[in-house]
Order: C-alpha cells, then structure tokens, then sequence
C-alpha cells in the first residue's frame, strides 16, 4: 500500500517524524519512526531519517507492507472502565490512544488493552477489530462503547444507524461564536485537494452536527456538539466549515495557537439501550487535565 502527501507552506521546517503523526490519523510517532529506519518513507524519492526537516513542495511517500495474518495480542495497558457487565463495555479512552490496529501496527491499542482485561469480544469486525462498535480519533478523549458479543454488537450498530444513540463532546474552537445554538448540516466526503483530509464536498455522506455555546472567552468559544450521525472527523470538519476550527487540531486548524497534543475534543457523553434488557444507559465523564488547563489557561486571558 503506498500513499503520499504534499508538503504545505504551514509544514514549513517539520521533523518528518512529527508531521506525518499529525497526517497519518492512526499510526503512533514511534510507530512512524520504525517506519523511517526501515526506509518505507521517501521525500521526493530520497529515504530519510527522522529528525529531517521538510521542505514546502517536497512530496512525501511511504509504503507500508500488507500486514501478515496474526492475532492481536492481548497488554496490559491501564484503561479506565466506566461500565461492564456480560454485554457492554464503556471506556474512557484517552487522548493519544489508537483504537483498533492498522497496517504495521499491532500494539499499544484499545484492542490490545481490551483483550487483555475481557476475554471474548464481538467478531463481528474481524480480529483486528473485536468488539468495536464506534470509534473516535486518536487524539481525542472520552466515551466509546464496546461490545462483548455479537449479539451486542447488532444491536448497537442498529442503533448507531438508527441515530438513537446519544453521543455529546465538549470542544474548544477558534473564534467567539456570536449565536447560542446552530446546527450543521452539511455533507462530508474525502477532500479532493489533500486525500488525507475530509470535507464539506458536494456527494459527500449526509452528515450533521447540533452545537450550544457552554462558555465564551477572548478569540475562542467552549462548544458542546451532539452527534446525528458519525462521519470521520464529522465535528473537526464541520467546525472548521463554520470558520471555527477546534484548537490545537493538526489536520483542520491553524497552527500554534494554544499548547495542546492535537485538538481540543472530548466525548463527555454517551447514550444507548442496553442490547439486552432495553434499559437506557446513560453515561458521562470529565474532560482530561490537558482540556481543563486549557480552559483555566482561557480565564486568565478573560477581558
């Protein structure tokens, strides 16, 4: 499998360790690292190190091998579980996290977490994907249901499809947003000029966001979004659509603006019935230190 990507004028004098993190949605920086030093990754044709700084117009391909049949293996990973019984699993992921394996990378994921602490999951995705319903990026925090068998797993999807689960984020955006409420209806589909990236594209996938203002401050806005449907990167691109972009977000948002380990998003609330007894589940957690410093970080800077 081979892929490529454009060096842009805001990538200006990057590691190319550390730009193709912020590229590459599902690959770790040391995963793309063992990457460099098995020469799979070229700058215009050139295998390179990673401490090497890239250059604007330079174009960057990297090659990664079909991955070879195998079983996941289970680490013993700390992961925060917020509910379980013989059905669902809700976890609290944190930001940095991957949640399934990709292509040459078979660990430090959820799933290698989860097969560790749960014994048998869902195979309805397959063994590299047990038991994963839903999943939210790699640096974003919060909630993600998981089911333990197949039975739980139609059931969620039923309902992932349906639009009657209740999935709500917090996230802070560029810019004050001057209207309290707002929905976004727009539909979302690979971009045309950057393969790496979604956007708003005309035959795109329907997709839509509600949003509410929790909290202004100068030159950024505390937003809570609820999903309607849950396209890749759905709020990232919707957001950055309204002129909002999230801060601290790598793909969709202007660079350096508040010191954060990619965007400012956390899965708060999730909601679902229960696949067996009907009973509605409701479940909600804080945001990470990082997001809640960042907030105190924003007072100060109040006029």
């Amino acid at each position: 499998m081979s892929e490529h990507y454009k060096v842009t004028e805001n990538d200006q004098s990057k590691r190319i360790d550390k730009l193709l993190t912020e590229v590459i949605e599902e690959a770790s920086r040391s995963q793309i690292q063992g990457w460099l030093k098995d020469g799979i990754v070229f700058v215009d044709g050139k295998a390179v190190k990673s401490n090497y700084k890239v250059q604007e117009g330079e174009s960057i391909t990297w090659h990664i091998p079909e991955p070879e049949p195998m079983d996941i293996l289970p680490e013993d990973i700390p992961i925060e579980i917020v509910y379980e019984d013989e059905d669902v699993i809700v976890v609290n992921k944190p930001s940095g996290m991957v949640i399934h394996p990709a292509a040459g990378h078979y660990s430090g994921t959820l799933v290698n977490a989860l097969l560790f602490h749960v014994k048998d999951l869902s195979g309805i995705n397959g063994v590299e994907r047990p038991g994963i319903v839903h999943r939210i990026d790699k640096d974003t925090s919060g909630l993600l249901m998981v089911a333990k068998n197949d039975l739980a797993h139609q059931s969620l999807a039923e309902q992932l499809s349906k639009k009657t689960v209740e999935r709500k984020y917090e996230a802070i955006v560029h810019g004050e947003i001057h209207h309290e409420y707002g929905t976004i209806d727009a539909p979302i589909g690979r971009d045309p000029k950057d393969r790496q990236r979604m956007a708003v594209v005309d035959g795109g996938r329907d997709a839509v966001t509600h949003f509410r203002v929790l909290r202004h401050f100068t030159d950024f806005t505390l937003v809570e979004c609820k999903l309607e449907t849950g396209r890749t990167h759905q709020i990232r691109v919707h957001m950055r659509y309204i002129d909002h972009p999230l801060a601290g977000d790598p793909k969709y948002g202007p660079r350096k603006t508040l010191d954060l380990d990619g965007q400012a998003l956390h899965a708060k609330s999730l909601g679902f019935e229960h696949p067996r007894t009907g009973e509605w589940k409701k479940f909600e957690v804080e945001p990470p230190a990082e997001f809640k410093e960042t907030l105190k970080y924003l007072e100060t800077k109040e006029v």
